[in-house]
Parts: C-alpha cells; structure tokens; sequence
C-alpha cells in the first residue's frame, strides 16, 4: 500500500494523536511508514500539519506538493492554506467549524469558515463534517480528532481499517478516556461509510 497522508488543524485539536494512530496501525499492518510534523506556535493557538508517508515509494517524511491522497483537516481555513499538497484526485475531509484564530477576537474580521468551505467543495472532492454535531453524545468536541478520523477510514481511502485503528486507540489513549474516544471513532466510521462525495 502507498498512501500520503496530510492532518492539519491548529493546536489543541489532537491533529498530533490523530496522525500518530494512522502511523503507528499502517506499521502494525507492515507498511514501511515516514511521519513529519510541522507545529509552529501550536500552543497559542497555531498551524499543526502531518505529513504521514505509507509505503516503499516515500523516500523522504515530507509530501511533495499534488501528491497527497487524503487531507485530514480540522480547520476549514487549514484545508485551503493546504490544497496545495492534495493530488487531483484526493479528498479533503474537513471540520465545517470554524476555529477562529486570535486576531479575529482582535479584530472580528467574521471569519465564519463559510468562505472557505465554499472554496474547497468548488476545488475538490470535499467531505464536510460538523464537529459540534457529530461530538454532541460525547459531551466535548475534545473528541473530534479520532471521530474526524473514524470518518476517513469509514471512506476506505485511508487503506486502514477500523479494528486496528480501535487497537491504537486502546493502546495511545489514557484508560479513562478508551471507551469515549472508541465510541467517538466508530461515529466517524458510521458517517464516512456513508458520506462519499
């Protein structure tokens, strides 16, 4: 299997776990995995971008860009300061909730995130997910990472599947969020077996 895969978002959102569950089920099913990450200024607020290689044609961490297959994007606005990377015939799976960036509460630039999502479902294949709708019976968006996740693999275009993905989660998320975080992935699963654009 050769994938490439981009997770973006901004910091906060767990763009870090989600990209390490993808890496560390592509090894436990023998792939040959490379993994990148770009945090910036994660902490207050800033970009956060994976770059996860599958496979024995990826010779370097960092995906070139038009070579991505899947854009995992937590952030509308990150999806397209990203498109760059995604290859003509990817899919951009995106949060459709806006995360608004401190010089909005500066400024109110009304940054809705409306925009953007218009931008990219006229660019690309584009699946929209809602993380307030699709968190609701969680009781946090904190969630959201291995939901939006759950809804990538449910696609099928992560080459992935959902038992071993539930293995990573069992193994890299403490105990007492196990239960929620699997409940809040198999969600996902559900939507993205559904949702194809």
């Amino acid at each position: 299997m050769n994938k490439d895969i981009l997770v973006c978002g901004v910091g906060g959102q767990g763009t870090v776990l989600a990209s390490k569950l993808i890496a560390s089920a592509a090894m436990n099913l023998g792939n040959t995995v490379h993994s990148a990450e770009t945090i910036g200024m994660a902490q207050r607020g800033g970009s956060v971008t994976s770059h996860i290689r599958i496979g024995e044609q990826a010779y370097s961490p960092m995906i070139p860009h038009g070579s991505a297959d899947v854009l995992l994007a937590f952030e509308p606005a990150e999806a397209v300061r990203n498109l760059a990377y995604l290859k003509q015939d990817g899919i951009v799976i995106v949060n459709s909730v806006p995360v608004k960036p401190v010089t909005e509460s500066l400024h109110d630039t009304g940054y809705d995130g409306s925009d953007m999502l218009t931008y990219l479902q006229k660019k690309c294949q584009c699946i929209l997910v809602d993380a307030k709708k699709l968190c609701a019976d969680f009781g946090s968006t904190r969630y959201f990472n291995v939901a939006i996740l759950g809804v990538a693999i449910g696609t099928g275009r992560l080459g992935l599947d959902a038992e071993t993905v539930l293995n990573e989660i069992e193994a890299r998320v403490p105990a007492k969020f196990a239960e929620t975080n699997k409940a809040a992935f198999l969600a996902g699963v559900k939507i993205g077996e559904t949702t194809l654009p």
